[in-house]
């Protein structure tokens, strides 16, 4: 790692040239008898895109040679983006033409070159890793050969299938394909079956579908299983060297219906100088998950826990996530805790954070909390009537936590969690809203103290660690986003392309309760950078925090199990010893690299295994009418939000009555003879039209569009008034006002009627136009004859 460091920090320097193999070998001065392992850590280095050789065998830093190494991120439509590994560079449009062979998810190198607008563009040179080993598709047999068509339309390549590798796959069967031959830049996907998932319409198949592509380890391998179940049952005396007891501390966990592993609990007391003991206890995983075991290269491995739509891809064996290190009611466990004593007007007094032994007394569910707080339910108050005290009182300090955390500047977007309900055989048979209520608010609010709290303690000893990070919104985005409230009439305040999280809330807060409320706050979350891990603490952007980490969840990530190792190192020395420092400080960078990379493939499976069911749960739905929001407006359509969080597509063909033009900058489409317009946060009647699971997509078609289109009559004959308009781009105003018998702008359209679904041209037009053409046509032939 020193030796690394060295290479990278001399290429960086304003003096420095690419230098040969030799060259660099010299001029760091490495000795004849390391020169081997010298090369060898070079060319690893530029496997991993940390050093670049050009073809005259010379090294030297990407970001020294006009070159961008990161992941491509490709589109439906064939063109993508390379997302740079560092932090805080823009990511770089490839044009399809310029991908080179490279698929989705792959790690490449790529040039930089202006395009026609001057934006910065890219060309991939070199594929330093394949994210893609195996696709998951339908099989298409002709005949003597076959192929899969992928599932995900973000791969643009069918992958040719030989005779000999169908795997006993049939025509439409849903299947693995392994790659064989990886695309070249006129070559194509080879590969070949190497399992069927079954038949289209199979239960559970979708899903199946969803892990296969992701390649979610759903089996965990013999020896971790073995490891697992070597692990006692329950707390043994000699577990309890060296923690505090807490088992008559009234505890309890505060979790969802359905949730098995339980990892964190929470404590309060008030003390007689009027001060709150909040006490945030955390499962001690890592007294059984030790460093270097099977078990613990399983959950690197696999990063985090997966919740997809009907079953949870633990990261940890169920003997452990479910059993020993969850924290089941009236059941001795063993903890880290952390301690914090605040005052009423909220300052942080003193903090403590140690091992410990807990008993919880009940495992509450954030419906019977809110049902106490809110509804004030006598039966639940009766039944947890030792309790309930204590919850009015986490009541009041996280509503005052939340108060001071927002006036520093906190983003609090508001989006209400959805959960598809499935039957028996997988089926989704509802879509409900799961609103965050107080109940959510008390566990969010102490969660977030404690991570702050530990990550400025150890922030401060100077030890390697793991935090998370939100850097600042990219200037570009921000100035997008401020035009775009703007044309709703908003006005966001920022200082040459930045902005504080103060501005933002404050936009979150006037749109609170209003039709655009939901779209504004995904427009807003669109615009800022993704929370990643990180071995430095570069703050967090979105919860205006100066130190954040993740110590909260450590049955279902791995940073947290991490930082808990560091934790009780740190607690049982006092300090850590030289190797273990210098061994922990080189590791970091690359467990921040992959728990970042395996959440961001969590995300997507998630989400993708949510889509289907959604898709699937309107199928039977086709015909039917409902209420919705513009949710996005594109130059080819409308995108439509049902109330249920259903999301599909109003195809600009579908619009009728007029021609509309994309106005990108206010996200809109305006009719350029009716003046029409359709703009993000519009409230609409929408008609399913159709549903199509193997594309995860729905049409709709605005009912009042339909219903004008029936009624109208000739639309030459004049332009139906009443359409609403909102006011344009510094307006000042945020009300609608009725436009009557609107005119289009004079050169804002061209002469064009629709009549029965024809494009005619104007009698008196066409006329002219004859007129012309007969008077060339002479002119034509009188030059002919003089010629001749």
């Amino acid at each position: 790692m020193e030796m690394e460091n060295r290479i990278l920090s001399m290429m960086r320097e304003l003096s420095y040239k690419p230098l040969t193999a030799a060259e660099l070998q010299r001029a760091l001065e490495i000795d004849e008898a390391e020169r081997e392992e010298f090369f060898l850590l070079l060319e690893d280095m530029e496997k991993r895109g940390l050093v670049v050789r050009t073809r005259t065998n010379r090294y030297g830093v990407p970001e020294r040679m006009n070159l961008v190494v990161g992941r491509l991120q490709m589109k439906q439509r064939g063109y993508g983006f390379v997302i740079p590994d560092r932090p805080g560079l823009a990511d770089l449009y490839v044009h399809p033409g310029d991908l080179g062979g490279a698929m989705h998810g792959d790690r490449v190198v790529a040039r930089i070159h202006r395009g026609r607008d001057e934006r910065p563009e890219g060309q991939v040179i070199r594929i330093l890793e394949r994210a893609q080993r195996t696709v998951v598709g339908t099989f298409q047999s002709m005949g003597y050969y076959a192929f899969v068509r992928p599932d995900d339309r973000r791969l643009p390549w069918d992958v040719f299938i030989a005779p000999d590798d169908f795997g006993g796959a049939r025509d439409g069967d849903k299947v693995v394909a392994e790659i064989t031959v990886y695309p070249e830049r006129s070559a194509s996907c080879q590969g070949r079956v190497v399992e069927v998932l079954g038949r289209p319409g199979d239960p559970g198949l979708d899903v199946l579908a969803v892990v296969r592509k992701y390649e979610l380890p759903e089996a965990f391998p013999e020896e971790v299983l073995a490891e697992a179940e070597a692990v006692p049952d329950g707390v043994r005396e000699e577990d309890l060297a060296g923690r505090r007891d807490l088992r008559e501390r009234p505890t309890v966990t505060i979790d969802g219906e359905d949730a098995k592993d339980l990892d964190d609990a929470v404590s309060l007391e008030r003390l007689p100088g009027g001060n709150w003991l909040l006490g945030v206890h955390i499962a001690d995983v890592s007294y059984y998950v030790r460093e270097g075991s099977a078990l613990d290269r399983e959950a690197f491995r696999r990063g985090c826990s997966v919740y997809l739509v009907d079953r949870v891809i633990p990261m940890l064996p169920p003997r452990l996530s479910n059993g020993i290190c969850s924290l089941n009611p009236q059941t001795e466990r063993l903890t880290l805790t952390c301690d914090m004593e605040w005052t009423p007007d909220l300052q942080l007094v003193r903090h403590e954070i140690y091992p410990s032994v807990i008993r919880t007394r009940e495992r509450m569910t954030y419906t019977q909390v809110r049902r106490i707080l809110v509804d004030e339910d006598p039966e639940l108050i009766e039944r947890y009537r030792d309790l309930v005290p204590m919850f009015r009182e986490m009541r009041e300090l996280a509503m005052r936590l939340r108060e001071r955390r927002l006036r520093r500047g906190a983003v609090d977007f508001n989006f209400d969690e959805t959960k598809v309900i499935l039957d028996g055989e997988g089926r989704p048979v509802e879509i409900v809203r799961k609103p965050r209520t107080v109940a959510e608010q008390i566990i969010e609010e102490f969660m977030l103290a404690a991570n702050e709290t530990v990550a400025e303690h150890f922030r401060w000893l100077d030890v390697p660690f793991l935090y998370r990070v939100h850097e600042d919104p990219d200037p570009e985005k921000i100035e997008g986003f401020k035009e775009f409230v703007w044309s709703l009439g908003y006005v966001l305040r920022t200082k040459g392309g930045r902005v504080h999280p103060r501005a933002l809330q404050e936009i979150l807060d006037q749109v609170r309760g209003r039709p655009e409320e939901r779209v504004v706050n995904t427009i807003l979350l669109r615009s800022m950078r993704q929370a990643r891990y990180s071995h430095e603490s570069l703050g967090h952007f979105g919860l205006a925090a100066e130190f954040y980490t993740h110590f909260t969840s450590p049955i279902r990530r791995y940073p947290d199990l991490v930082i808990h190792r560091v934790i009780r190192e740190w607690l049982a020395r006092g300090s850590l010893p030289a190797a273990v420092e210098a061994r922990w400080r080189a590791e970091m960078p690359r467990i921040a690299d992959q728990s970042s990379e395996r959440e961001r493939i969590a995300v997507e499976a998630e989400r993708e295994s949510q889509d289907l069911k959604k898709v699937e749960f309107m199928l039977d739905k086709i015909g039917e009418t409902f209420d919705g929001i513009i949710s996005g407006v594109t130059s080819f359509g409308l995108f439509v939000e049902l109330e249920n969080s259903v999301e599909g597509l109003v195809h600009i063909s579908y619009l009728e009555d007029d021609y509309y033009r994309f106005e990108e900058k206010h996200l809109a489409l305006v009719g350029e003879r009716t003046g029409r317009v359709f703009r993000i946060g519009d409230r609409v009647k929408v008609l399913v039209a159709g549903a199509n699971k193997e594309d995860r997509t729905i049409d709709f078609r605005l009912v009042e569009a339909a219903e004008e289109a029936e009624g109208r009559g000739d639309p030459a004959a004049g332009v139906p008034g009443g359409f609403e308009m909102r006011p344009a781009a510094g307006s000042g105003g945020r009300s609608r006002r009725k436009k009557r018998g609107a005119q289009p702008a004079e050169g804002s359209w061209e002469p064009v009627v629709v009549v029965q679904e024809e494009i005619r041209v104007p009698k008196k037009k066409a006329k002219r136009k004859a007129v012309r053409t007969r008077e060339v046509k002479k002119a034509k032939a009188k030059r002919k004859k003089r010629r001749g």
